[in-house]
């Protein structure tokens, strides 16, 4: 490596982190991604249809559309890796088989840690609810 040449080490616990530091890291990413390409800002926003402006407030991860997100990650070639940012809601064996069929509607009770499981004081919380 040249003296010049830092090497930046993307350490960020996505779970943990806030989304303002997620889509700050994401920006990094970005940045890091077009400079390897040597395309420069000017270009990447040609390609992807947006403004310099907007490429430079995506790699400071500052707010930006989800569909600049996609334009400009299409622009750098990275478009197959959108799958991965959500898993497929099809492939859900374990659900099938409890239920017989691909869910249609939530019941609401999931979102919670624990919803649907009795703890001690329970009652209480329901009566109160009650009067």
């Amino acid at each position: 490596m040249a003296s010049g040449d830092l090497k930046v080490v993307h350490n960020i616990d996505f779970e943990l982190a806030s989304s303002q530091v997620i889509a700050a890291e994401l920006g990094r990413r970005l940045n890091e991604l077009r400079l390897a390409q040597d395309l420069t800002q000017v270009q990447l926003a040609e390609r992807a249809g947006v403004s310099r402006g907007t490429v430079v407030r995506l790699t400071e991860g500052s707010g930006v559309s989800l569909d600049t997100f996609i334009r400009v990650m299409q622009a750098l070639g990275l478009a197959g890796h959108l799958a991965a940012l959500l898993p497929d809601p099809t492939v859900r064996p374990v659900e099938e088989v409890r239920h017989g069929d691909r869910r249609q509607r939530a019941s609401g009770r999931g979102g919670e840690p624990g919803a649907g499981e009795w703890r001690w004081g329970d009652e209480m919380e329901d009566e109160d609810e009650a009067s």
